[in-house]
């Protein structure tokens, strides 16, 4: 059995520990928040006898073989590095820090211990973007010269999120790292725009464009403030252009609907979804896969380090370009 700790018990933090009470041969065995009240509520219902509110105290316990780092992204830094050097196997969810400084910390301390290390890059354990980068690689559509995605989700989901982390960052994080996989070309140049909706820390939404180093387009939509009534979580699609062909991908609705007294809705069937039972989908996969790299004493190799450092750099660059209206180069 793997032994298996979660640090951060936000409504993430709990996806991770459903998602890993579903994958086979790990124990969910120690719990971590500063919030007392939540951590018993998260142990009670996970049944989990280890909770600390100090990560520190928990990384001095021998038995865990293994963490995910789930709080919010400014404060991934300290408990992953910790973990590193306590000896544990870990996986810090997406975006990887929020400076460039700390990203580089993390990834200098994965690199220098013998431990499976992994960004949660979702996407990339999503079937249907999983599929693009097998079509891609085998040389299906050519050379890659315009890709623009849509990840769209109404402003209730973010009415509390907007004080704590951005459109361009806190999801075309995802997109810019599909990009930058697809394309297997440094981005060179960011120019982003912003409105301001709601008056919260962060604008509601961004729009990007990355100029690639082959000379490639890329252009992220984020809008973090769709409709209350919106039938879905998430407006997610992706075209991807090259000179010989082109992807398509339609991540949204309607893929399933369910239409009662309230109206349409269209459940998550890919990420995260209940499946008799248990927590399924895309987060559960990569889970799975991180332990199975663990199991097999091997780094995980669908996403390096270094890959999710890039994809904040370029995303940080987009947000600096939005404050001051210039294009900003990434790579001088």
């Amino acid at each position: 059995m793997i032994k298996y700790g979660v640090i951060g018990l936000g409504w993430f933090g709990e996806k991770h520990c459903e998602a890993l009470a579903s994958v086979s041969g790990v124990e969910l065995h120690s719990l971590c928040t500063r919030n007392e009240s939540r951590l018993r509520e998260v142990a009670n219902r996970f049944q989990v006898q280890q909770t600390f509110t100090d990560y520190n105290e928990m990384l001095l316990d021998s038995e865990i073989d293994a963490v995910s780092v789930v709080t919010m992204w400014d404060q991934h830094a300290d408990p992953a590095i910790a973990a590193l050097a306590a000896g544990k196997h870990v996986f810090v969810e997406k975006p990887l820090a929020s400076t460039i400084e700390d990203c580089e910390r993390i990834v200098s301390a994965a690199e220098e211990v013998d431990a499976s290390f992994m960004v949660g890059h979702i996407c990339r354990f999503n079937p249907r973007y999983a599929a693009a980068k097998e079509a891609i690689q085998s040389g299906r559509i050519g050379r890659i010269i315009s890709m623009y995605a849509r990840r769209n989700i109404p402003g209730f989901v973010t009415e509390d999120i907007l004080n704590k982390i951005g459109p361009i960052i806190g999801d075309g994080v995802h997109d810019t790292d599909l990009m930058l996989w697809y394309s297997q070309e440094k981005i060179e140049t960011a120019y982003a725009q912003t409105v301001d909706v709601r008056g919260k820390k962060h604008p509601d939404l961004g729009w990007t464009m990355y100029r690639f180093a082959n000379g490639a387009t890329g252009v992220l939509e984020n809008v973090w403030c769709l409709p209350e009534k919106t039938a879905f979580q998430i407006d997610e699609r992706m075209e991807i252009i090259g000179t010989e062909g082109s992807i398509h991908i339609h991540e949204t609705h309607p893929n399933f609907s369910i239409c009662d007294q309230d109206g349409f809705h269209s459940p998550d069937t890919t990420y995260w979804p209940e499946l008799h039972g248990d927590r399924a989908g895309a987060l559960r996969d990569e889970l799975a896969y991180f332990v199975r790299c663990i199991r097999e004493g091997r780094s995980p190799d669908v996403i390096s380090p270094r890959d999710s450092l890039e994809a904040v750099r370029a995303c940080l660059a987009a947000e600096e370009s939005a404050v001051t209206g210039k294009v900003v180069k990434l790579h001088t």
